[in-house]
């Protein structure tokens, strides 16, 4: 009987440890995503898609920041008279800084990770690449009601498939769900 009193005991102490690592204030983003894509020096394209984060405040005006977006688009190259159709997702973590000011909330925030790009076309077959990938840049909330705010936000992301660096422009916009 001692046992099982201790072990509930230790369980319950752990789970209380646990709720306090839980960030007590954060937001979840989900929105419309567009892409700047390029592909070399003679490719580059529109691409349209989504995104979606999730932030944790860890200090005050400072919080992590997990990223996801899924873009495709057609990169037409300029030497090729066919189109190629791309597929860019990243997945970016970093620390996002920030200061409330009113009903805004202006951001900025340093993100590194991982993309992958599928690329296909008529000629061309499947191609896949991933790469080291990082984004810079920063954006505003604009709080409409209690604990939902509109996000704009812009990046440069940069990443490197098929051992050629591409710098891209990303914007995203939707709302944001604070807690």
């Amino acid at each position: 009987m001692r046992n099982k009193i201790a072990i509930v005991v230790t369980l319950l102490f752990f789970a209380t440890a646990a709720v306090a690592q839980i960030p007590t204030t954060g937001n979840v983003f989900l929105g419309y995503a567009y892409n700047r894509g390029s592909a070399g020096f003679t490719t580059s394209g529109n691409m349209n898609g989504w995104e979606g984060s999730l932030e944790g405040k860890i200090f005050p005006h400072i919080a992590l920041v997990a990223d996801y977006s899924d873009t495709t688009g057609t990169l037409s190259p300029s030497a090729h008279p066919m189109d190629i159709r791309f597929r860019v997702q990243s997945f970016l973590f970093g620390p996002r800084v920030y200061l409330s000011v009113g009903r805004f909330r202006p951001f900025a925030h340093v993100l590194i990770g991982a993309s992958r790009m599928h690329q296909y076309g008529t000629y061309l077959g499947i191609t896949h690449d991933t790469s080291y990938a990082n984004a810079i840049g920063g954006g505003v909330d604009w709080r409409l009601i209690p604990h939902v705010a509109l996000r704009v936000q812009g990046d440069a992301l940069r990443t490197s498939f098929t051992s050629d660096h591409q710098n891209d422009f990303r914007f995203a916009t939707g709302p944001v769900i604070r807690f």
